[in-house]
């Protein structure tokens, strides 16, 4: 598939898809006789895994070191466990904050309540 039917597929724009190709998260993208970028089916699940990355919060660089041992193969399956692990870790940490703050906001919104009602 070209790259806007892939673009609107992924949810990921073109301009996204051609910089993820330039630094080494899209690997082996295949071209047609024209020059054009021609998608697989198996690259859509690959490009959303990589925006669950970017959305919870890890950096390009990380997401590229995955890429990297990825593209290397099997050998590199307990590293690649061993970053996202790493991910899950500063994510369970960044919801417990995230969570913090909700609470307090609750009880602002707790006491505004309070005070307007009385």
């Amino acid at each position: 598939m070209n790259i806007q039917t892939f673009s609107q597929r992924v949810g990921v724009s073109a301009y996204t898809l051609r910089y993820y190709e330039k630094i080494g998260l899209l690997r082996d993208i295949k071209r047609d006789a024209s020059g054009h970028r021609s998608f697989m089916p198996g690259d859509i699940e690959w490009v959303k895994f990589i925006v669950r990355l970017k959305e919870t919060g890890m950096q390009l660089e990380k997401i590229k070191e995955y890429a990297d041992l990825r593209a290397i193969g099997d050998e590199t399956l307990s590293q690649r466990k061993e970053l996202l692990e790493e991910h899950r870790i500063r994510l369970n940490k960044q919801i417990e904050l995230q969570q913090m703050h909700l609470e307090a906001l609750d009880l602002k919104i707790a006491f505004y309540d309070e005070k307007i009602s009385s």
